[in-house]
Order: structure tokens, then sequence, then C-alpha cells
């Protein structure tokens, strides 16, 4: 039976009720007019009670057309249309792909010019992803199959290049479709053909076909599962977890290596390569962060292109970047170390499950069969992730950032060279706004785009608030610049933003006394121009006239209960409780007090909950005046 959502019902009355009470008004009005004139002489009543009526009619008329283009438009559009995206929206959506992915994808790597290559060149396309790259994550990251999608090679094709069909045949050959890493279960596989499957024609074929190998790594993973730390590890541990290896001889990888790593075949297919052209580019077609030292040190790899999951049109970018149609302008979003297990961040993966909780367990609903229980992750890094780590870090000397970073936060490659230069900061003490003008120059051969990227190093104590030796401010990016061109920004941000988190003492944010350096940055690491802003008198955020940023509310301490007996990770010394801080877990039980409290669904009571007298329904459906369409055109 068709059922009706009354809610529904009302609030599309609502949307209409201006328009309603407009009508209802009209009409009343119109019979109110007719009656009053009843003993008026019939030439005179006649004309009134028309006129009463036209009016009457000519307000419906407006009230309706108000409805149809305002709370009925959308139904109406959707009882009227195709159900389908109009050639115009989806023309809209790929120039917005198009766009995100020109921006988007970084140029790690160029050594002596070798990117661009000459328009129309013969490529060598190497690598089983090139035939089956990334498109997008896992989780909520997918595409539809309903719209057209440009693949790897596609874009390649679109921007001129000519391929070599015998190294693709042999691709598709092997394997058709990818793997599927999905929420419930992952097939970790990496096909990619040994290196006894390229025989000596083929490889000779290669060499006469053309002076350039573009190898393609790709590697997928997002929401559901952790990446492998250790595959062979994990392989053999978890049950969700499958690989098949390429070889019957050999294992992928060897025994400790992550799947953020070259497999054998991977690195065997890279010398086939390296042998076959003189110039080798190298496609790292993944969302992640991938272990890149080896080959940025090896100087067979003449070029590095960070190129993201390509989504439905993205593809078109590696393409337009190859050959220069396209100068590179993206930046990383994290640091590359030489060693991603190296981090204090790494130790906050695994599988650790509490000891004494063995009453909690009940079935893995994805494994029918297998018990789950209670586990947990010990956030030990305390604000030390990411860029903050490292800069930090080899500010206090505890850490070769030269040995141990290989392309800083923020780091990417042009084909052109730009020259920064900041002016002083602009200070609004009433507002607490901050700026500084930034002038960017091209100074190279070639039009680009440049990011300026603003910095701030705070006065720290040691022992005292945990701070970061860098922390990005603001950044803003340049319009395409012409060789010689320059363009001033004004990068904006608020003094606010230069407070530290104190968890311990004041609970609270506090902007403390002391010089702050404000730098332009080429990257978290390379300072290019540096002032100092002097904070006279330190500042705590904790009342209500008086919060961080604009808080509503007084940012303070919610979960101190949570803290539990680890050690986190602290400044304090030089880092002198690192080794503790990172050491693997000790304590596997959950204390008495936090298990008293500890709800699941295989111990929480639905119906004593809902007959509690003294719970409180939270409040849903309040009328606060807001809407969806309040957020078009604003700036975000």
């Amino acid at each position: 039976m068709l059922s009706i959502n009354w809610s529904d019902v009302w609030k599309m009355v609502e949307s209409i009720k201006v328009p309603l009470i407009v009508i209802g008004v009209a009409l009343a009005l119109a019979i109110i007019v007719s009656l009053a004139v009843f003993k008026m002489g019939k030439p005179a009543r006649k004309l009134t009670r028309s006129t009463a009526w036209v009016a009457a009619f000519v307000a419906v008329v407006v009230a309706v057309v108000s409805m149809m283009y305002g709370g009925f438009k959308t139904v109406l559009d959707l009882a009227a249309g195709t159900g389908a995206l109009t050639d115009a929206s989806k023309a809209q959506v790929e120039d917005l792909g198009n766009d995100i992915s020109d921006e988007g994808m970084v140029l790690l790597k160029n050594q002596a010019g070798a990117l661009p290559l000459a328009k129309g060149s013969a490529i060598n396309v190497w690598g089983w992803g090139s035939t089956n790259p990334i498109y997008g994550g896992t989780g909520s990251g997918s595409l539809s199959k309903d719209n057209p999608t440009t693949t790897l090679l596609d874009g390649l094709h679109n921007a001129g290049f000519t391929t070599n069909d015998e190294l693709t045949n042999l691709y598709t050959a092997y394997r058709a479709e990818r793997p599927e890493v999905g929420m419930f279960k992952a097939d970790w596989s990496l096909p990619e053909p040994t290196q006894d499957k390229y025989s000596d024609d083929l490889l000779s074929n290669a060499t006469a076909f053309g002076d350039t190998a573009v190898v393609t790594i790709a590697r997928s993973g997002g929401e559901g599962f952790d990446l492998p730390r250790d595959v062979n590890q994990e392989m053999a541990d978890n049950p969700y977890f499958s690989y098949t290896n390429n070889s019957e001889e050999y294992t992928d990888f060897e025994d400790g290596q992550g799947y953020l790593e070259l497999t054998r075949p991977e690195k065997d297919m890279i010398e086939l390569a390296k042998k076959t052209s003189p110039k080798t580019i190298v496609v790292i077609n993944a969302a992640n962060v991938f272990q890149l030292g080896d080959l940025q040190d090896d100087p067979e790899i003449d070029a590095i292109v960070w190129a993201i999951p390509g989504g439905q049109v993205g593809f078109n970018a590696l393409g337009r970047i190859l050959d220069g149609e396209v100068n590179p302008s993206a930046k990383t979003p994290d640091t590359f170390p030489r060693d991603i297990k190296a981090g204090p961040a790494a130790n906050n993966f695994g599988d650790f499950q509490y000891t004494n909780m063995t009453e909690f367990a009940q079935e893995d609903p994805f494994n029918k069969g297998t018990q789950t229980q209670p586990s947990f992750v010990n956030y030990n890094d305390s604000i030390y992730v990411g860029y903050r780590w490292y800069e930090t870090a080899a500010a206090e000397g505890v850490l070769d950032y030269g040995n141990e970073v290989v392309y800083p936060f923020g780091f990417g490659l042009s084909y052109t060279t730009f020259s920064q230069s900041m002016s002083d900061i602009s200070v609004d003490e009433a507002t607490g706004a901050m700026s500084a003008d930034v002038t960017v120059t091209n100074t190279g051969q070639a039009a680009g785009k440049d990011i300026v990227q603003i910095y701030d190093n705070p006065p720290y104590t040691d022992g005292g608030i945990e701070k970061a030796a860098a922390n990005l401010l603001s950044y803003e990016k340049t319009k395409l610049l012409e060789p010689g061109e320059s363009e001033t920004l004004t990068v904006t941000w608020n003094r606010d933003s230069l407070a530290s988190y104190d968890a311990v003492t004041a609970k609270a944010y506090v902007l403390e006394a002391g010089d702050y350096k404000i730098s332009a940055r080429s990257n978290s690491h390379d300072i290019i121009d540096e002032k100092t802003y002097t904070v006279d008198a330190a500042q705590t955020f904790n009342t209500a006239d008086n919060t961080h940023d604009g808080d509503k509310v007084v940012a303070t301490n919610q979960f101190d209960d949570a803290k539990g007996d680890v050690t986190y990770l602290s400044r304090a010394g030089r880092f002198a409780n690192l080794a503790e801080a990172t050491a693997a877990p000790t304590n596997f039980e959950m204390s008495e007090a936090n298990k008293a409290k500890f709800l699941a669904t295989s111990n929480y009571d639905a119906a004593a909950a809902d007959a509690d007298s003294s719970a409180t329904m939270p409040t849903t459906g309040a009328k606060n005046g807001l809407v969806l369409g309040d957020l078009a055109g604003l700036d975000y």
C-alpha cells in the first residue's frame, strides 16, 4: 500500500504558505466585494464584481506561478523532467573535474627538464595499472557507471600521445579487472606481470617504438580498512584480507614490507623500462603517501608525477601535464617520508584487543563465525602528526630531515621558477585580523601558477604548552603568470590562529607572549622570507566574551576521563620521551571505572533506555529559518 509521509507533506505546505495565504485572501475579498455591492445598481454592481474577480484571478495566477518557481519547483522538475542531467550540467561538471585534476596532480621530480614531453610523442606505457588505474576511493568514493570514464590511456591519447599497444595488450591479457578492495572484504592483490612475461621481441619493439617510458604504479585504499603495514604477516593473520602473488617462486613483498612500497614485480618492471628507454617517468596513481625515496634517489628515474585518482575525467590532466599544456602547480597535502613506518603517528595502527572484555564479544557481522571484541588504539603522538612532527623534530635536532623526508608538506615542482617577497605584517588590533602582501614573480620561461604558503613558528618554553615549530596559517594561489609577470597577493589570517591549546594547565587556548616568526615558505620546511610579530602580553581564551577565533562557546577539555595511563609524546627535553611514547602498548586491560560505563550492542538495553522517564528527547525538526539554499554563493 502507498504510504504518505505527512512530515514531508506539511513541510511542502509550509514552503508555499505565503502564496496560499495570498490566494485565500484574494478569493475572500472577491466574495466580500460581491456580497457588499448587492444593493448597487446593476451596471455598477456588474462592473465592481467583475473588477474584484479579475483582481482575484490575477492574484491567484501570481501566487500559483510563485509556487511553481518556489516550493513546488523541485517536485515539478522531477515530475516533468527526464530524470537525467542535461548536457549543459554534464559539461559544467566535466569542466570542474578537469580543473580539479589539472591543479591537483603533483610534479615530484623533474630531473634535467625531462618534462614536458614533445607533443605527439610515442610513449611506452608500462604497468598493469595503466589499463586498470585507480579512479576513486573505497567507501563513498565510488564512480557512476552511467557516465563515460576517461581512462589513463585515454588521457594520454586525448593529449595527442601515441602508446605502445603491444605493452597494453600484455596487461589486458594478464588480468581484465582490478581486485576488489571494499568495506567488508579486501583483496589487496596487485596484478603485475613478472619479468619473464616480457619477451625479448616485446622489449626490442619497445626500444624501437619510442624513447620515453611512462611507468604506472597504482594503489587503492581508503575508508573501511587500513592499508597493510606488513603485507605478508597481515595476509596470514587477518581473515578479511587476501593477496595473490604474481609468482609461484617468490612473494611480491618481502617480509616486513608495507603496501605503500614497491613490489618485486614493480621493481623488475622499472628496470626493464629503464633499459629500453633513455627517459623514464614514474606515475604514482594513488591517494596515499607512497614510499618514494629509492625512486627519488635513482638517477635513471627522470621524473615522478603523483597522479591522484582521476574520477570520471581527471586522467585528461595527466596527458596535459606530460605535454606541457598544463603547468603543474599542486602541492603535497602531507609529508612523504623515506620510511612511512618511522614516524610516531605510524604507531596508531593495529588490532589491539582488550584482554578483560571477553564478556562483550559478539559475532563479527562482516565475517560470520568469528568473534570480535572491544579494541583500542593509543593516539600517543599528541599534536605531532604529519609535517608538525618532522618540522618540530628537525628543529629540536632529533632527526636528520634531509635523510628522513623525501618531499615536505606543501612541496610541488613547476615547469617554471618563481620568486616571492613578503611585506611587513599588518595587524588590526581591534579585530585581530592579520595579513601580509606577498609579491610573486615568474622568473622562468613558461607560464605557470604558484602558491603562497604562510607559516608561523611560535615561541616555545621547554616543558610548557605543546607547540609545533611550523604551522600553516594561510595560503593563496596566483593567477596564471606569464614569464616575467608579477602578482601581489594579500594573504590573511586571524591572530587567534597563533594560539596553542594548553590541555594541562589552562585547559583552553592560550596566546603566549613572545616573538612569533611569520614566514612565507615554498613548503613546510624551506623559508623564503620571514618577519617577526611580537605579542606583549599573554591571552587566555577561557571566558564567554573572549573565546578563541569566534567560537560560540569556550573550548576546554571534554574527555579528561579518557586520557588513561598512556604516555603522550612531548617536545619537552627535545622529545625526551620519544622511545616511551612510541613503544608498543603494554596494558591491554580497560580500567574497571571505564568498564562499568562501557556500552556496546552486546550489552545495551534499548527498551530500558526508551522507558527511562528522566531521559530527554533531542530536539529534531526545529524551525530555525535555515535552508540549504542559504549556502549558495557563499565564500568558503
